[in-house]
This record gives C-alpha cells, structure tokens and sequence, in this order.
C-alpha cells in the first residue's frame, strides 16, 4: 500500500475524492512536510554551531539541501506523470525555479533580523529565535512552497505527455478503496 492509499484508507468518502482529485497537491504537501524537517534541521545544526552569526547563510545553505532532496521526490512521485523533457532540462528549469524560491524563502527572515531589528541585543534571545522560526520557517517557506508549486506545474513538470503515461501511473497508484467500517 503506497503512502497515498493509507492516508486515503482513513479518509471520509467526501473528502477522499477532493483528495484524489488533487493527489499531485497532496503529494507535493507530503514532500514539502519532508523538505521542511531537512531545511529546518539543516538550519538548526549550521545556526547553532558553525554558523551562528550567520543566520541568513545558514538559511540559504539549508534551503539548498532541502531543494536537492525536495527535485529526487518531486520528480520521482510528485509530478512522475508529467513532464517529457529532457533530464537535465527539467532539472535545470527545477533550480532555477527554486533559485527564486530561495530568494523568496529569505526575504522575511531578512526583513525580520536586518528590518526590524529582532535580533540580539536589541531582543531577548528566545524572541529572536522565534522570529527566525516564524520568519523563516513559516511565513518563508509558505511563499516559496506557494510559488514552487505553481512554477513546478506550469514550466517544469508541464502536463504535456498525453494520456497514455498518466493513466498507466494513475492505475498502478489508486487502486480501488475498501469501504471503512
């Protein structure tokens, strides 16, 4: 049973066929769910160790590694039904796409520490370590997943190769559901 098929098993009939309707949006949620502990502890161990004056850097090299783990899913289950270009072309527009969304990603934690200020010493330490969670793991992130998404389905993976392959990935993947109860 795939990741999918369980999470659906225990899902109510009305809710279960908007999910399977969207399964690439529910797919692309469970990779983002797994990229946000990667960025999130990559993060912590460089900003409180080898970069602690770095907050920013830290950031920055994290959301790379998250990116680089974030392509190998999105492309092997996330969108493996569209798509039909070349490798190493559909990798290319992936990191350019999520080039930007780092951009994207950093600007509240930029606004948050070098804007207003909410660092040490002008804060406590635990206000500016929530302000950096919530900066940068929270509002960031939600924009860079928001623009990821749409940038992802509309250049990268585009929906563009034909029927046949969808169909055969979307019969292995949902098989029929047995009623709950």
């Amino acid at each position: 049973m795939t990741v999918v098929e369980s999470m659906l098993s225990h899902t109510p009939e009305p809710l279960r066929s908007v999910l399977i309707k969207h399964r690439e949006l529910l797919k692309f949620g469970i990779v983002g769910g797994t990229t946000f502990v990667v960025d999130n502890g990559v993060w912590y161990l460089l900003k409180l160790s080898v970069l602690e004056s770095k907050p920013t850097t830290a950031k920055a090299i994290a959301i790379i590694v998250a990116t680089i783990v974030s392509y190998v899913l999105n492309r092997e289950w996330s969108f493996r039904t569209r798509g039909g270009r070349e490798r190493h072309h559909e990798a290319l527009l992936f990191f350019v796409i999520s080039g930007f969304a780092v951009v994207v990603n950093l600007i509240p934690l930029w606004l948050s520490r070098y804007a207003l200020h909410l660092e040490t010493p002008f804060v406590a330490r635990w206000a500016q370590e929530t302000a950096d969670f919530v900066s940068g793991s929270i509002i960031g992130m939600l924009l860079a997943m928001v623009f990821r998404f749409w940038g992802f389905k509309k250049w990268v993976f585009p929906d563009d190769l034909g029927g046949r392959r969808r169909d055969v990935a979307r019969d292995a993947e949902i098989k029929p559901l047995r009623p709950m109860g």
